[in-house]
């Protein structure tokens, strides 16, 4: 995929997730974006960062002591974790739920 391609598609990846999160009460889950970057803050204090990663054509999730790597995947329009296969937007709604202490599922 060329450099503007994946601007253009892990924009889309960034902003399809702080739609979704705004549906969170702000006082559990917050976010803020910029920069080829959406952080997510808790209550405690905690943060997972979602970045895009134009040297590797990767995004990233760092969330808590944990970190993926997701390549783009043309068929079905999907970010998969480089390692292990699993679509980025399930493995941050499984993080979400382990860091809230409730079952969330990603809508959006």
């Amino acid at each position: 995929m060329d450099p503007r391609e994946f601007v253009a598609r892990s924009e889309a990846c960034l902003s399809r997730v702080a739609r979704w999160l705004e549906g969170f009460d702000p006082d559990e889950v917050d976010y803020s974006a910029g920069d080829g970057a959406l952080t997510i803050e808790f209550a405690d204090g905690g943060r997972f960062v979602l970045s895009r990663q134009s040297a590797t054509s990767q995004v990233w999730l760092a969330a808590g002591a944990h970190g993926w790597h997701f390549d783009y995947a043309a068929a079905g329009d999907r970010w998969i974790d480089d390692k292990d296969g699993h679509d980025l937007y399930a493995r941050l709604a499984e993080s979400l739920s382990e860091k809230l202490e409730r079952a969330v599922e990603f809508e959006g």
